[in-house]
C-alpha cells in the first residue's frame, strides 16, 4: 500500500501543470494628446547609425512634478550613464521647457523656453523664438551653489512635413531646426516630431525604435 501510495504521488505531480517564467505582460497604453505626457509612457532610442542591438537610452514620463514653485510633468531620460530629467509644462501655448537637473547640475530657464507652438501652428514656414535668463546651479550634499547664469537667444523653424521610417516605424514628422545662441557661440539641432507620437528623432541624433504606447 505504501508503495501504491508513493507512485500515485509521483504520478499526481507528474502531471501537475509545471511553472514556467513567462514573460512580463506590457500592455500597450493609449495617448491621444498632441505632445504625449502622460505618466507611464515610455520612448527607446538608438543613436542614428548604431546597430539596435547597442544600448538604448531610454524617456519616460514620471508624472507631475514642482521645478522652482511651478506646476509641471518630470520626462526622465537616461541610458548609458545618462540620468537627467526634464520639466515641461504642457497646454494652449503649446509645450515650455522650465528646465533640467542630473545628478550634479539643476538649470532653470526664466522665462521658460517654447519647445513646440500651438498644434495649430506646427506647420511649414512657422518661426518662433526668444531670448531667456539661464541661471545653473551646482548640486551639493549642503544644497544648491550658483554656478553661472547668462542670456540664452533661441530660434525655431519648422522646415518640413513629411514622411520618414525609423526602427519603430513610419511616421508623417515636422522637421524642425533649433537654434541656440549664448555667450559661447552658437549651436542648431534638428528634432523629428510627430504629433501624438513625441520626438522621432531627438536634437541628440537618437532615432525611436520602440514605444509604450499607442
Amino acid at each position: 500500500m505504501r508503495r501504491y501510495l508513493m507512485a500515485l504521488a509521483l504520478l499526481l505531480a507528474a502531471c501537475a501543470p509545471q511553472a514556467t517564467q513567462a514573460p512580463e505582460a506590457r500592455p500597450l497604453l493609449k495617448e491621444t494628446a498632441f505632445y504625449p505626457a502622460t505618466t507611464g509612457l515610455e520612448w527607446v532610442y538608438v543613436p542614428e547609425g548604431e546597430a539596435l542591438s547597442s544600448p538604448p537610452y531610454r524617456v519616460r514620463v514620471e508624472g507631475p512634478a514642482l521645478y522652482e514653485a511651478q506646476e509641471a510633468v518630470r520626462f526622465r531620460s537616461f541610458g548609458r550613464g545618462e540620468d537627467r530629467v526634464y520639466y515641461r509644462q504642457m497646454g494652449a501655448f503649446g509645450v515650455r521647457l522650465l528646465g533640467f537637473q542630473d545628478p550634479s547640475a539643476r538649470v532653470v530657464f526664466t522665462p521658460p523656453i517654447l519647445e513646440y507652438p500651438p498644434e495649430a501652428l506646427l506647420v511649414p514656414g512657422h518661426r518662433w523664438g526668444g531670448t531667456v535668463e539661464g541661471r545653473v546651479e551646482l548640486l551639493t550634499p549642503g544644497g544648491r551653489e550658483p554656478l553661472l547664469s547668462g542670456r540664452l537667444t533661441y530660434a525655431m523653424e519648422v522646415l518640413e512635413e513629411r514622411e520618414v521610417r525609423v526602427p519603430a516605424g513610419v511616421f508623417r514628422v515636422f522637421r524642425i531646426r533649433q537654434t541656440y545662441q549664448d555667450q559661447a557661440g552658437q549651436t542648431a539641432y534638428e528634432v523629428w516630431f510627430a504629433p501624438r507620437v513625441g520626438e522621432v528623432r531627438t536634437r541628440e541624433g537618437r532615432l525611436l525604435v520602440e514605444r509604450n504606447f499607442r
